[in-house]
């Protein structure tokens, strides 16, 4: 899905946790709770081991900071299993920049990146809480299509756990402007 009538105001900066990025990631993800995600507080010795162990970077690993032109750093976003021609998206924005539809901008121009510079993807996927209506939002919103309720799948701390609801966006798709909806009607039962 191009916008040609408009200039994003967000562009993607390669993240290096390891290296000069360190420091600022370890901020980033300690001074701000993320609510939908599996852990919403993390310390900075967690923050530190998954950047050491590569979870930031790696094979299959690329960080980005998710940079406004007029507010600056407003988030980052991680994407995993770039081998696979479906990876997967985790997309934070920083506490005070959410609810003034900056998700929706960040997630349209994270697809177009990466259907751009990784030409072997023809499916991009996330996931998020069932709770998490904002985020589903998006998704819809940027023409993703919601694929996969798992029941009960989303480890939530110190409660039940909730259903992970799975969105994707096909490069066909996102080429065309076009949204192709799923089968749910399983062999006609």
């Amino acid at each position: 899905m191009t916008y040609p009538d408009t200039v994003p105001s967000i562009a993607l900066s390669r993240l290096a946790p390891r290296g000069t990025d360190r420091d600022r990631l370890l901020s980033f993800l300690t001074s701000n709770v993320f609510p939908f995600h599996v852990t919403s507080r993390r310390t900075a010795e967690e923050v530190a081991a998954s950047i050491d162990e590569g979870a930031f970077e790696n094979d299959e690993t690329r960080s980005f900071w998710l940079d406004h032109a007029d507010l600056g750093t407003i988030g980052l976003v991680r994407l995993e299993d770039l081998e696979d021609p479906t990876p997967l998206l985790d997309l934070r924005l920083a506490e005070e920049f959410r609810g003034r539809g900056l998700g929706a901008e960040a997630l349209r121009e994270v697809t177009r990146h990466v259907f751009a510079h990784f030409e072997e993807v023809t499916r991009f996927e996330g996931q998020t809480r069932e709770d998490n209506i904002a985020m589903r939002r998006t998704f819809v919103r940027c023409g993703w299509v919601k694929e996969a309720h798992y029941r009960e799948s989303w480890p939530v701390e110190g409660g039940a756990p909730l259903a992970s609801v799975a969105y994707a966006i096909l490069r066909r798709d996102w080429e065309s402007g076009t949204t192709t909806p799923v089968p749910w009607n399983e062999m006609g039962l």
